[in-house]
């Protein structure tokens, strides 16, 4: 899944080929994916881009008119395209989700595609972006300048909840999810399972400078980058997350998996858990 500093790399991509241009055609090519009908995506049309923005995971471009926000979710992707056909996509089967393109001879733009069979990308045409509820709902940005060591303390304080859901949890903090989680809880050397009112003031500061850091050096790195290779520098940054069963670059150790329905997570034992794995019951059952 896309998550912020990918998300952010993709706003400048759009931001330094869109803004300032008209758009000429909005072309859902899978009716699902449009979560509003008020106002038309053919409002869209015809307006100038001003900017693009990211709010959390959510991609917003806004124009002189609609906002066009759009949630990429799992398995969903944002192709550059210098030249698309003028002709609309034909609705089917296929990867394509919705084509925007840009006014002027070359027909610049972009496609939205999503792989596989569950699809979960959402594209909403609003008037102001917090028409949008999971963008209403979303907790302070990691990387805003604002976001203080002691907001961040206040979040967790009380929080009877493991420390890596409560960092994948939109609506306290925006636009961590799966895979950073894991890298920035095994930089900051703490299990996944610990209980986020039971971090002390010293596990809790370590956190935050963990998060900060290892967001950062994600952008950094995705930024510049083609949309096409994004996902391959994501993967080349990570030191845990996917990489179960390699050693740990920090200890050596062998990286491990906890194994839940539909997701899964890895970790250090050394670097995190004081050498003890983790249960994972989903494996305790299959070993029985």
């Amino acid at each position: 899944m896309p998550e912020l500093p990918e998300v952010e790399a993709l706003a400048q991509i759009l931001a330094e080929r869109a803004v300032g241009r008209e758009i000429a055609r909005v072309h859902p090519a899978a009716v699902s994916v449009l979560k509003t009908y008020d106002p038309p995506l053919t409002d869209l049309e015809g307006r100038t881009v001003t900017a693009v923005r990211r709010h959390g995971k959510f991609l917003d471009l806004a124009t002189d008119g609609p906002h066009l926000l759009l949630h990429l979710a799992r398995a969903g992707w944002l192709r550059w395209r210098d030249g698309l056909p003028e002709d609309p996509p034909r609705p089917g089967k296929g990867p394509l989700a919705l084509r925007l393109r840009l006014a002027g001879p070359e027909g610049a733009g972009f496609d939205l595609t999503e792989a596989g069979t569950r699809k979960a990308l959402s594209v909403y045409c609003v008037r102001d972006p917090q028409e949008v509820p999971g963008i209403a709902r979303l907790g302070p940005d990691p990387l805003a300048e604002s976001f203080t060591l002691e907001e961040f303390a206040g979040l967790l304080r009380g929080v009877r909840h493991r420390i890596k859901g409560v960092l994948r949890d939109q609506s306290v903090i925006a636009g961590i999810g799966n895979a950073y989680s894991d890298e920035i809880l095994h930089a900051a050397r703490m299990s996944p399972y610990r209980l986020a009112g039971d971090l002390t003031e010293e596990e809790v500061a370590r956190l935050y400078e963990a998060m900060g850091a290892t967001l950062r050096d994600a952008v950094e790195r995705s930024l510049g980058s083609a949309a096409r290779d994004l996902k391959a520098e994501k993967r080349s940054g990570m030191r845990v997350h996917g990489r179960t069963g390699q050693p740990c670059p920090v200890c050596g150790d062998m990286v491990r998996e906890v194994s839940f329905a539909d997701s899964s997570l890895q970790y250090c034992p050394t670097c995190q858990t004081g050498g003890k794995p983790l249960a994972d019951r989903r494996l305790s059952r299959l070993l029985k």
